[in-house]
């Protein structure tokens, strides 16, 4: 039996959002990706620049609900 994308995209919607968030990290993880080499090292160096930009106060940290709030305004 085949089913279309369409109609699996119809079903996804009777499922909950914790579902359907599970749902994606699977979809995601399914995916034949090859890895840059580099992420790994990239993402630590931004995560360093970022907590030095904190522990100095070039910015200032946000709470997660301002942050939810901020990008639903």
């Amino acid at each position: 039996m085949s089913i279309t994308v369409s109609q699996v995209l119809e079903d996804v919607k009777s499922l909950s959002a914790k579902e359907r968030a599970f749902l994606a990290r699977c979809l995601i993880s399914s995916l034949d990706i090859t890895e840059d080499e580099n992420v790994d090292a990239a993402w630590a160096e931004l995560a360093k620049k970022r907590y030095e930009e904190l522990k100095n106060g070039v910015v200032s940290p946000l709470s997660w609900e301002e942050i939810k709030k901020e990008a639903t305004s």
